[in-house]
């Protein structure tokens, strides 16, 4: 016997979940066949040398990324601790492109290979960056009250020096405090907001 209503679906997956695996999966294909391309025409031994050098270079910018990341850190946090205002931006440095390239380099394939070297030069690296940014802030905008993009967008809004206000705007309409009744809690002193 049926009761007339409809059996619950599952929700439709997006089409990048769908086509994500599928890329992978071609992409892995087409870099085997490249590295036996190359391998039968420069034989198997310089495929290897080929893999071994490009993971110990993509070793080396990824260490020089890490590096550079967690100088700038420690120069912001030193700059914090002594009350100095953090140095006007002057756009992103690309470290995070910069490691992603090295992290290319070291997987075994000649497209990631290519990749990566081109995410190593300054110009894309810097460009990629502000398209990034761009971007973000764009989803950052449209997310709506409540979202994860709105509490970046509130933890965005800090005073000049670098500090966070934390506040609370009180309203109090004509004859009535937010308690509802006048003097029922517009008297007592509210507890501070704490994270």
């Amino acid at each position: 016997m049926t009761t007339g209503a409809m059996p619950p679906t599952a929700p439709k997956r997006s089409r990048a979940r769908n086509l994500v695996p599928l890329a992978v999966a071609a992409w892995l294909v087409l870099e085997i066949w490249l590295l036996t391309l190359v391998a039968g025409a420069a034989g198997g031994w310089t495929v290897l040398a080929l893999l071994i050098a490009a993971g110990i270079v993509g070793g080396a910018v990824v260490k020089r990324a890490g590096r550079r990341a967690f100088r700038n850190l420690t120069e912001t946090v030193q700059r914090q601790q002594n009350g100095q205002a953090p140095p006007p931006e002057s756009g992103s440095t690309g470290n995070g492109f910069l490691m992603l390239g090295g992290l290319l380099i070291m997987l075994p394939g000649l497209i990631s290979d290519v990749v990566g070297l081109v995410l190593l030069v300054p110009p894309v690296r810097s460009y990629l960056g502000r398209r990034a940014e761009r971007s973000l802030e764009r989803r950052m905008r449209a997310a709506g009250p409540g979202s994860l993009g709105d509490a970046f967008q509130q933890a965005r809004m800090h005073r000049p020096d670098g500090k966070i206000v934390q506040g609370e705007v009180i309203r109090q309409d004509a004859g009535h405090s937010a308690g509802g009744h006048e003097g029922e809690r517009g008297d007592r002193p509210r507890p501070p907001l704490t994270p």
